[in-house]
């Protein structure tokens, strides 16, 4: 089996000897921060976790000024914080089983929920379990486009993409929903691929987990208020706004910026352990940043790392990327990183250009188009496979 990326140098060819040395690098480099998980890490998931609900407990009370808008607004902020905390750094990460190893109750991954309408189980079905093992695979990742978005030039365009700006706007202000409705798989419903029947369990547990949250959010706290129940709803509306947006930003940046690579299943068959690393890479996005920004990101400003490791405290990630970006110099492989403004303004970029039909792009019109749509996304790299069921003996 041979893997050829395309370089602006012509071809770079890593020959499966190479493939499996980045695999055992990786495992290696594992390992390390494995055996040297303790005390730093359990130290840092507490004061998080301390932090959030210091500034729960802030914004709650914040509220109760609310009648005043600068204490308004720092309510919000408050809240804002302490739900990004709760999701990305806390939830998110948690029940990646980031912290099983602690073996303690409230930080176990089977039993953890988070502050969002989503019920944790399906959220590790079809995050944990189906982004993080086909990671980038067309027909088998559905975080893809999310069954909504054409986000790929490898999706074939229908007109329905025309809408492509207004469905990922929704996506973004609405997005613990777009994250809760996911695993039901709305477009296989809708081609016949998924019976209505099939979703009674799931939405079962949607309309529990979301009755919590609304009843929370929107009926319990604005109604301790008092007098101030429409302005604390208000703000409990706009923190959950700042955190959905915040998460979807994040989120886009580490999956969907120029140079990050798709594949297809015909592709990763047969797939090997190092081609496994090499494939979370090349389908991966980091974003540039400091600590702050990266513990608001959850340290999925480490997207590249997230993607090796899912399983590994992310507070992690900063010390090993270094390792990480080295091994991809080494081998000539990319390693996709660049501040906040460059990445998302390529995602975007991507959402209003993929929304048009190609045809369109290519044709005498396209002169008509503002730059950003006229340019075609970089191609990053190509991932050409050449190995055949009766090579690796099946």
């Amino acid at each position: 089996m041979t893997i050829l990326t395309e370089t602006k140098d012509g071809p770079l060819v890593l020959t499966p000897d190479q493939v499996e040395e980045i695999g055992r690098a990786l495992d290696e480099l594992r390992d390390r921060i494995v055996a040297d998980l303790g005390e730093r890490d359990r130290e840092y998931i507490y004061s998080i976790i301390k932090a959030q609900r210091g500034f729960e407990i802030a914004g709650r009370g914040l509220m109760y000024l609310g009648f005043l808008p600068p204490f308004w607004l720092a309510g919000v902020a408050a809240l804002g914080v302490s739900k990004i905390l709760d999701n990305m750094e806390i939830g998110h990460n948690v029940m990646h089983g980031q912290y099983d190893w602690m073996r303690e109750q409230g930080l176990n991954s089977r039993v953890f929920e988070w502050d969002n309408v989503c019920p944790g189980d399906q959220w590790k079905h079809s995050h944990n379990y189906m982004h993080h093992t086909y990671t980038n695979i067309h027909g088998r990742d559905r975080d893809i486009g999310y069954g909504i978005l054409r986000i790929d030039e490898g999706q074939k365009w229908n007109p329905y993409y025309l809408g492509n700006p207004v469905y990922a706007f929704l996506l973004m202000v609405f997005f613990e929903w777009g994250v809760m409705l996911h695993d039901l798989e709305a477009d296989n419903i809708i081609q016949g691929k998924r019976k209505w029947s099939d979703l009674k369990p799931l939405i079962k547990g949607q309309l529990r987990k979301s009755g919590r949250q609304v009843l929370k959010d929107y009926i319990v706290f604005p109604a301790l208020t008092g007098p101030l129940f429409v302005s604390t709803l208000a703000g409990n509306v706009a923190a959950n706004l700042v955190r959905n947006v915040w998460a979807y930003s994040i989120i886009f940046c580490g999956h969907f910026p120029s140079g990050v690579q798709t594949f297809t299943e015909e592709e990763t068959e047969f797939e090997t352990r190092g081609e496994w690393y090499v494939r979370q890479m090349l389908g991966s996005a980091n974003i540039d940043g400091g600590k702050l920004f990266h513990i608001m990101s959850g340290n999925l400003s480490h997207q590249i790392e997230h993607h090796l490791f899912p399983d590994l405290p992310a507070n992690r990630y900063p010390e090993m990327a270094p390792e990480v970006e080295e091994l991809c110099k080494k081998y000539g492989l990319p390693y996709n990183t660049g501040p906040f403004s460059k990445q998302i303004g390529s995602v975007w970029a991507k959402i209003f250009q993929l929304a048009l039909p190609p045809r369109l792009l290519e044709s005498r019109f396209a002169a008509l188009l503002p730059a950003a749509l006229r340019k075609k996304p970089a191609p990053g790299v190509i991932v050409m496979r050449q190995r055949k069921a009766t090579e690796v003996g099946v």
